[in-house]
């Protein structure tokens, strides 16, 4: 496409709709108009945007589509309607760990969950189409911005001082005059500069500017919106983000998550105290005794030990660990190292940590034993002497059945553990296989000689601790930062030109600005007091001059 050069001698960029300089319509447009025709329509001064310009190409036809507003617009709303579905059930990070997705949407949310869980929209923030699709709004904000902010900012930089009468003429803010001294446009110019305008003089002419900086706050707001959209894209870079629970029971000792192994943290202690009505004052005895006594959490805390690996260990083999520090956890009051935070959630009392269980002959009812299951690192034999022994074969710590019918687990966590014994007597040299759990003692293989009895049991508290890292905060903060200086560049300020022109004795005048019309006419009434220079007037509503030419818009 060839370059446009105005009568005025300036060489425009094809598709230019005004000439940067002067302003005169230029001759390819379409729809010429005379000095009469209506307004301008000026949001992008008639710069030449690359979408209005080149759609030939598969790249020109990806980049019209993400300029458009309109498309920009419509990602927003599926982005917020995305959103919101996502808040209708419980999202997977938040529910409790130790029980299956599909067990626990169908249980708590009945057929709707169902569908929910089915549909995927359980994980709807961590899926594919919801990341490519935030990803799709972010490259829109960068394309539709750079299609305009572009051209505006050339545009506005090399405009000059005289221009086009038509174009002054089909400014909103017009008026027209004989000049009789010369010193009144010496007089308009000094209180133009007054009143912190930059002004510049061409061959009589005068083009007086202010707050152009102003135009560039959507853009400002554009940057703010994409940094923030980088900043939540960070979230699904491994190490950037963290948001875990961990369930810890008296005298664990397990991994962080989210610290790939490097640090460990063991269950000291936890301690919780409750208000008692007898103790605190008479204005809380009332509350305290309708929720009932040691009912309602005074403070409940983690006495913690933070070890960190040291050296290297085999897989499956006991990592050597290396104190760090001692602490104690409590509401509000979270453990801090390494940009994680430990914060204290919940907590729960009778959490199992041994059972204990008797081998027994059926037919003597004689009892061997006991032997005590350490839930957390059950040991994988039993020697019980008299050459009786019990193997465990395998070890479910949350067992359920899973769809195929068979045993499985569905966490870690010892809530509802079941074992398969094989159970070594002199009768049975090569044993016998029993699958015991609570309330529960099955015989595949048929009847046994031998039984395993449950003796006993031992709990403990457990508590509830969240895993927080958030490397992110600081790039989501300086975007929202950004955002609102855009925000207020655009709202507190606004962009004012003003063009005088002098043609056959005549002084023409005309302004333009992005808002606040009347504050600018007003500046122009008192610039020209006292003078010949001619006050402009509001030719918006003057017949035949509402509508206007779109020489920019989308």
């Amino acid at each position: 496409m060839k370059e446009l050069k105005c009568e005025c001698g300036h060489v425009n960029p094809p598709g230019t709709l005004l000439c940067e300089s002067c302003g005169k319509q230029q001759a390819d447009y379409k729809n010429p108009v005379t000095d009469s025709g209506p307004l301008l329509d000026m949001r992008y001064d008639g710069s030449a945007r690359r979408s209005q310009t080149y759609r030939k190409t598969v790249i020109d036809k990806v980049w019209n589509f993400f300029s458009s507003v309109k498309v920009g617009i419509w990602l927003i709303v599926l982005v917020l309607a995305a959103s919101a579905v996502g808040t209708i059930f419980t999202q997977l990070e938040y529910i409790p760990s130790n029980i299956l997705p599909e067990d626990y949407y169908r249980e708590e949310f009945g057929l709707p969950g169902e569908i929910y869980y089915d549909l995927g929209l359980h994980d709807l923030y961590g899926s594919w189409w919801f990341i490519t699709l935030v990803a799709c709004l972010g490259i829109s904000l960068v394309i539709a911005s750079l299609d305009r902010v572009i051209p505006l900012y050339r545009t506005l930089n090399v405009q000059g001082v005289t221009k086009n009468t038509a174009f002054m003429k089909r400014q909103r803010l017009y008026g027209d005059r004989v000049l009789d001294k010369d010193s009144d446009f010496e007089a308009f110019k000094s209180r133009l500069e007054k009143k912190r305008y930059k002004v510049r003089t061409e061959n009589g002419n005068l083009m007086a500017e202010k707050g152009r900086f102003s135009r560039w706050g959507p853009y400002v707001n554009h940057v703010g919106l994409i940094i923030v959209l980088i900043g939540a894209m960070l979230r699904f870079v491994p190490g950037m983000y963290v948001d875990e629970n961990l369930w810890l029971r008296e005298g664990q000792v397990a991994a962080i998550p989210g610290t790939d192994g490097r640090y460990f943290l063991k269950n000291e202690r936890f301690i919780i105290e409750t208000y008692e009505s007898s103790k605190e004052k008479e204005v809380f005895k009332e509350a305290i005794s309708e929720a009932g006594e040691g009912s309602v959490a005074k403070n409940f805390q983690t006495d913690i030990i933070l070890y960190e690996r040291s050296g290297n260990s085999l897989p499956g083999e006991k990592p050597e660990l290396k104190e760090v520090k001692q602490d104690s956890i409590r509401v509000n009051q979270p453990l801090q190292f390494d940009s994680f935070g430990l914060y204290q959630n919940s907590y729960s009392t009778g959490a199992l940590k041994e059972l204990t269980f008797n081998l027994v002959n059926k037919e003597t009812e004689k009892s061997f034993g006991p032997i005590t299951v350490n839930l957390d690192e059950p040991k994988p034999e039993y020697n019980l002497g008299e050459g009786h022994r019990v193997e465990i074969l395998s070890y479910l710590p949350d067992f359920f059945m899973n769809d195929e019918g068979r045993p499985d687990t569905k966490s870690r966590a010892p809530n509802n553990p079941a074992f398969v014994f094989n159970m070594i007597s002199p009768d049975k040299p090569d044993g016998e296989v029993s699958f015991v759990g609570i309330q529960m003692n099955l015989e595949p293989n048929g009847e046994n000689l031998m039984s395993m009895k449950f003796a006993g049991v031992e709990t403990v508290n457990q508590s509830l601790l969240t895993v927080r890292k958030d490397l992110t905060l600081w790039v989501i903060a300086l975007g929202g930062l950004i955002f609102m200086i855009g925000v207020c560049q655009g709202m507190y300020w606004n962009h004012r030109r003003i063009w005088l022109k002098r043609e056959g004795g005549m002084i023409l005048i005309a302004a333009h600005t992005n808002k606040n019309w009347f504050s600018l006419k007003k500046e122009i009434e008192d610039a020209a007091e006292g003078t010949s220079i001619p006050a402009a007037w509001d030719q918006k509503n003057i017949e035949g001059r509402s509508g206007g030419v779109e020489v920019g818009g989308n």
